[in-house]
């Protein structure tokens, strides 16, 4: 043979319904067990083979040989598979037994070709599938978690500007208090959705340069308020500097800090320790909480995930996974750790400053 095509129809109402069904045999210009002249010879019955010609478009889908065939007329032996595949043959006609043969083997190959299709439709369908859980769960952080601290926000000033009751100063600092906390909540996570937006949509700015840690923690968890100022710092003197946005750096020291005091157990504090390692700068966030088990660690990074959460108060869920998108857009990475006698390590790890080949400010002349 000098070319087999598997060829589709592409008609409209044909295109891409597969169809691996019985397989007929058919030659051109071939004697038949009968006698000379016979047209065709259908493997299942003469009459039930499908009218497939008479201008109809095909595609090939798989060929192997020289010259392919474009239609089924155009080769020596056309086995039509269903309603919408043919196997075309060109070089010489072939004998019934070698026709039987064929057809098997054309229902054998539409079968594998409709197995590819669904896969491919099942691959296109994935991120679809995955782009509404997104949007069904960015809907219910809408609905929900962004409204929570503007319930609290507007509790605490509408409790102020009440006639019916007289608070003291002291009660009155505290309503403020609680209103700006609810606004600084409310704050991140509104930046949070949209530096994940941003990441997924590939156009979050970055600007690096030389940074130190122990600049950089201290002003994160100022941010935090009163629950940052639990968080324990060890970050050793002599450590060196890290080559990343100061400002997407705060965020993911804020959101780790945050995640940490969420799981912590009463009586207990987040430790954030820091260290060298070859060219590269850790940064340890460490909690006492529940843990994670093994199997659900890279879950945590998925958008919208509360894995271990004691409450629905807090978050929408996108704080690790934001936080990960920052730190690999800085050239760094984010990962889970145990923590020795139980609870949960997040692991930043930066490059070290002295380690990047930074850019030179140029210089311009004078005149």
């Amino acid at each position: 043979m000098t070319a087999a095509t598997l060829l589709e129809r592409t008609d409209e109402g044909g295109r891409g319904t597969g169809g691996a069904g019985r397989a007929k045999a058919g030659t051109r210009g071939a004697a038949g067990p009968g006698g000379a002249g016979a047209a065709e010879v259908d493997v299942a019955s003469e009459g039930n083979r499908p009218a497939r010609l008479g201008g109809r478009g095909w595609r090939a889908v798989h060929s192997v040989g020289i010259d392919p065939c474009a239609r089924p007329e155009d080769g020596d032996v056309d086995v039509p598979v269903g309603d919408n595949l043919a196997m075309v043959l060109r070089g010489r006609p072939l004998p019934a037994a070698d026709r039987r043969i064929l057809a098997a083997f054309a229902a054998q190959a539409a079968l594998a070709f409709e197995q590819r299709r669904l896969a491919e439709a099942a691959a296109e369908a994935g991120p679809l599938a995955e782009a509404d859980r997104v949007r069904t769960a960015l809907l219910a952080a809408v609905s929900h978690d962004l409204r929570s601290p503007l319930a609290s926000a507007k509790a605490a000033i509408a409790s102020l500007r009440s006639r019916d009751v007289i608070w003291t100063p002291t009660e009155q600092a505290e309503l403020l208090a609680t209103a700006d906390e609810s606004m600084d909540r409310l704050t991140r996570l509104v930046d949070n959705l949209l530096d994940m937006s941003r990441l997924q949509a590939g156009v979050l700015s970055v600007f690096p340069r030389q940074t130190g840690l122990d600049d950089v923690v201290p002003h994160a968890l100022d941010e935090l308020g009163p629950p940052g100022r639990t968080v324990e710092i060890q970050v050793p003197d002599g450590l060196p500097d890290i080559y990343a946005d100061p400002t997407l750096l705060e965020r993911i020291v804020v959101n780790l800090a945050s995640n940490a005091l969420r799981h912590s157990p009463e009586g207990t504090h987040p430790v954030i320790t820091a260290s060298a390692l070859d060219d590269r700068v850790e940064l340890r966030v460490i909690d006492r909480g529940p843990g994670i088990p093994a199997e659900n660690r890279d879950r945590v990074f998925q958008p919208f995930q509360r894995l271990g959460d004691r409450d629905n108060t807090t978050g929408v869920g996108l704080g690790l996974a934001l936080s990960r998108g920052l730190a690999e857009a800085m050239g760094g990475s984010l990962v889970t750790d145990d923590t020795p006698g139980g609870g949960l390590t997040m692991v930043l790890s930066l490059p070290a400053a002295w380690s990047v080949q930074q850019p030179v400010p140029a210089v311009v002349a004078d005149g």
